[in-house]
C-alpha cells in the first residue's frame, strides 16, 4: 500500500505522546459521581442512540419483507445488544487514550474525552469494557438457550463484537493498520442492521444486505471523514488510518468512490430490493454528502459528512416503517 503520510498530515504533525500522563490519579481517589459521568461518557450514549436507530432499521426491514412483527424478539435483541455495543466503545476508549490526549477534538471525532476530562486512568475504560463484555456474553447466551434470540442473530453478534474489539484491540488492531475504516463500515452498515433482522426473521436474508448496501457505503465514507481531524495525533501514536496513510487528493477519490457506490447501488436496487418510498427518502442524504465532498481535507469539520449518514440512517428507518406498515400496526395497538 502506497505511503504518502506526509502528504496526508501536512505540517505540524510532530506531537509527542510522552508528554501524555497514562494515569493522571487513581480510579479509587475519585469521588463516585466523577466516576460514573466518566462511564456514562466513555459509553458514547450518541452513538448508542445511533445503534438502536440502524438496529431498529434492520428489524423493520425485516418486517418489510414479511418476518412477524414481535415486540418481544426485538426487545430480546436489543438486550443483548446494547451491552455489546458498550463494550465495544469502552475498548476504542481504552486503546485511544493516548491519541485522544493529543488530538483536537471535535463533537464528531476524536473520542468522548471522559477519562481526560475526568482525569481518570485508561483502566477505567478497560474494567468496563470487560464488564460489559460479560454481561453482553451472560445475557446473550441465555437469550440465545432460550430461544427468545435466533442462532443466525446469535452468530452475527458474535461476529460483530470480535469485529468491533478487533478494530482497536490486539491481535487485530484493525484501526491501527488501514483496515479500520472497512471493519467500521461493515460492522455498522452491514452487520448491525442485519443483527436487527435476523433476530426478528430468525435467518439470513440477502436481501437485507443488499438493501442497506447504500448505507454501508455512506457509513465508510463517514469514517473517512472523521477519522480526518485525528491523523496527527494518530500518526503520533502509531495508528495507521487511512488519512494518516494517504495523500489528501487519494482520500478525495476514496471519497467520491464511496459516494458513487451508495447512490450508484441505490439507483440500481430502486423498486427492486428497496422501496421507492426508501429509496426517495435515501436522497435526503445527498446534499449533505455533496457538501462534505467539497470541503474534505480542505478543512478539519466532519459534520456534513456525518450529517449525511444519521439523516440517510432515519430517512431508511421511517421510510421502512411504513412500507412495512408499523404506523397502522401501532395505531390499532393502541385503540
Amino acid at each position: 500500500m502506497e505511503d504518502t503520510t506526509d502528504g496526508a498530515l501536512g505540517e505540524g504533525h510532530d506531537l509527542d505522546p510522552s508528554t501524555v500522563d497514562p494515569a493522571p490519579r487513581r480510579v479509587r481517589d475519585a469521588d463516585l459521581s466523577t466516576v460514573a459521568w466518566a462511564l456514562w461518557t466513555t459509553s458514547r450514549p450518541d452513538q448508542l442512540l445511533l445503534v438502536v436507530a440502524v438496529y431498529a432499521m434492520g428489524a423493520t426491514i425485516a418486517v418489510a419483507q414479511g418476518a412477524a412483527l414481535s415486540a418481544g424478539a426485538a426487545l430480546a435483541g436489543l438486550a443483548a445488544l446494547l451491552p455489546t455495543a458498550a463494550s465495544i466503545h469502552y475498548a476504542n476508549e481504552y486503546a485511544d487514550y493516548e491519541t485522544d490526549a493529543l488530538t483536537d477534538r471535535t463533537p464528531f471525532s476524536g473520542g468522548s474525552g471522559g477519562l481526560h476530562e475526568a482525569r481518570l486512568p485508561k483502566r477505567l475504560a478497560r474494567d468496563a469494557m470487560l464488564a460489559t463484555a460479560v454481561v453482553a456474553a451472560l445475557v446473550a447466551g441465555l437469550l440465545w438457550a432460550t430461544g427468545a434470540l435466533p442462532t443466525v442473530a446469535a452468530a452475527v453478534l458474535v461476529v460483530s463484537a470480535v469485529l468491533g474489539w478487533g478494530y482497536s484491540l490486539p491481535p487485530l488492531a484493525l484501526a491501527w493498520n488501514g483496515l479500520g475504516e472497512l471493519d467500521n463500515a461493515v460492522l455498522g452498515g452491514l452487520l448491525l442492521p442485519h443483527y436487527g433482522a435476523a433476530a426478528l426473521a430468525g435467518s439470513f436474508e440477502l436481501a437485507v444486505c443488499l438493501a442497506v448496501l447504500p448505507f454501508t457505503a455512506l457509513v465508510f465514507v463517514n469514517l473517512l471523514a472523521t477519522q480526518w481531524p485525528d491523523r496527527r495525533a494518530d500518526a503520533a501514536v502509531g495508528k495507521r488510518t487511512l488519512p494518516t496513510r494517504w495523500s489528501p487528493a487519494r482520500l478525495r477519490v476514496a471519497y467520491v468512490a464511496g459516494t458513487v457506490v451508495a447512490f450508484g447501488s441505490l439507483a440500481a436496487l430502486w423498486g427492486r430490493v428497496i422501496p421507492p418510498l426508501v429509496a426517495g427518502a435515501t436522497l435526503l442524504a445527498l446534499p449533505f454528502v455533496a457538501w462534505g465532498a467539497a470541503t474534505y481535507t480542505r478543512d478539519e469539520w466532519p459534520f456534513p459528512t456525518v450529517a449525511a449518514m444519521v439523516v440517510a440512517a432515519v430517512a431508511q428507518l421511517l421510510a421502512w416503517a411504513v412500507v412495512a406498515g408499523l404506523p397502522a400496526r401501532v395505531a390499532a395497538l393502541l385503540r
